[in-house]
């Protein structure tokens, strides 16, 4: 059997093709042309994830219309590719459940808020800047600008901590200081210290915690208060200040010490290092 090109490649398919041709490029720059529009139009007010979601409509809504378009300038029938559409959804569906349960798991994420584009996230052992919000997973840039990918499904139903959640935040000081230091002065050093820095907030105020008599010395719980966008700054200022403090005033930092004996009866005795010095 002899198969008749003439049938199908002729002038008026071809002028069909070209016109399709013309109208996919067309469409497509007056989506993306469109979707610019919007996004610079877009209150600043709105959030980086809501841009996003309203610019993705515009794709996908305006891609699918640009599809039934040019197929209706091909004159070419949908009703074959329905009814095949119902097989291969459900062969489909079976074997993608965990790509349907991503996709459900993404429009929970999307309503329930815990999270947008630019917040910064731990997940696990694992922390980051939400970079982008997607149908099956949300992907994270971490600190060292790896990208994590973290199906929808995982995040939805894991632990989550938003650290940027709310504006201000308190970073933690863990300091140990000797038995024999006199702890109201240490008390005071330390609050002079959160009271001096400029980035620490003044309300709410630094809190200051006894927490333990440790193995070599006396635990204190330092917490000052902060603009979350200052986080580095606070946390080096704050260390280094302390120290220099401490110095100044005499204050031991105790660290743990190991003494030798030779018996149950003696003394420690004296251990010469490489130097000549005990």
């Amino acid at each position: 059997m002899k198969f008749d090109f003439s049938k199908y490649f002729n002038a008026a398919n071809f002028e069909k093709l070209m016109w399709a041709v013309l109208i996919l490029v067309v469409g497509t720059a007056l989506i993306y042309f469109l979707a610019s529009v919007v996004k610079k139009v877009l209150p600043k007010s709105l959030s980086q994830q809501r841009k996003m979601i309203i610019q993705r409509l515009i794709y996908y809504s305006g891609f699918l219309l640009l599809t039934f378009i040019i197929l209706a300038q091909l004159n070419i029938s949908l009703a074959p590719f329905f009814g095949a559409a119902g097989v291969i959804g459900l062969v489909v569906g079976v074997a993608s459940q965990t790509s349907i349960g991503n996709i459900v798991s993404g429009f929970f994420l999307v309503g329930e808020k815990s999270f947008e584009i630019g917040d910064v996230i731990k997940v696990g052992d694992k922390a980051g800047v939400v970079f982008s919000i997607d149908l099956l997973s949300i992907k994270i840039r971490t600190f060292d600008n790896q990208l994590l990918r973290i199906p929808n499904q995982t995040i939805i139903s894991t632990e989550l901590i938003n650290v940027t959640r709310f504006p201000i935040r308190r970073l933690d000081f863990n300091v140990s200081v000797a038995y024999k230091e006199d702890l109201a002065k240490v008390k005071t050093l330390l609050e002079e210290v959160a009271k001096a820095n400029p980035l620490s907030l003044d309300e709410p105020e630094p809190l200051i915690v006894f927490k333990d008599f440790g193995a070599s010395g006396i635990d204190i719980l330092l917490g000052v208060w902060f603009e979350k966008q200052n986080y580095l700054k606070v946390k080096n200022s704050i260390f280094q200040e302390i120290k220099a403090r401490f110095d100044a005033e005499g204050i031991e930092i105790p660290f743990p010490h190991v003494t030798l004996y030779t018996g149950e009866a003696t003394k420690p005795f004296p251990v010469m290092n490489t130097t000549g010095k005990k």
